[in-house]
């Protein structure tokens, strides 16, 4: 009997993935506890619709990735921060604030922990990041600490 499994099954097969299993296996295991359904035309389409609507999302994704890393790429991110005797700063610089000034500065929402800091922001000058924006794709800036 052809089915389509709804979810993964150790040694059987992916969720997605449409095979040729046993009569028995699948009336008595598979469909009652709704790992698989029987492949019917219907249930084909629905399969395929599913499949091009996740490639679907993915490009989009792709596609907004692209975009702003034409915007940031090789951009100069400026933070100002407070700073005590010495030319040192109170704290350093996290990721977050540097997500928080991208955002004001560039109106590119992005999350902290995509951006890879390269060493700790502790002092005032100049010092370079990568923010992975999707699987490959990834835009370098250069983060400009001043003093408030």
């Amino acid at each position: 009997m052809k089915v389509i499994f709804l979810q993964d099954v150790k040694g059987t097969a992916k969720k997605g993935e449409m095979k040729n299993v046993a009569d028995g296996y699948a009336r008595n295991m598979l469909l009652p506890k709704k790992l698989a359904v029987e492949a019917t035309a219907e249930n084909l389409n629905r399969l395929q619709g599913q499949q091009s609507s996740a490639q679907f999302r993915i490009d989009t994704e792709k596609a907004n990735a692209q975009e702003m890393k034409q915007k940031l790429d090789g951009k100069k991110v400026t933070i100002q921060a407070k700073a005590g005797t010495g030319g040192r700063l109170f704290g350093s610089v996290t990721a977050a604030q540097v997500a928080q000034a991208i955002e004001a500065q560039y109106g590119c929402k992005i999350e902290k922990k995509k951006i890879n800091l390269k060493s700790d922001i502790k002092a005032f000058g100049t010092f370079s990041a990568e923010i992975r924006l999707y699987a490959g794709i990834a835009a370098s800036v250069t983060i400009e600490v001043t003093e408030e």
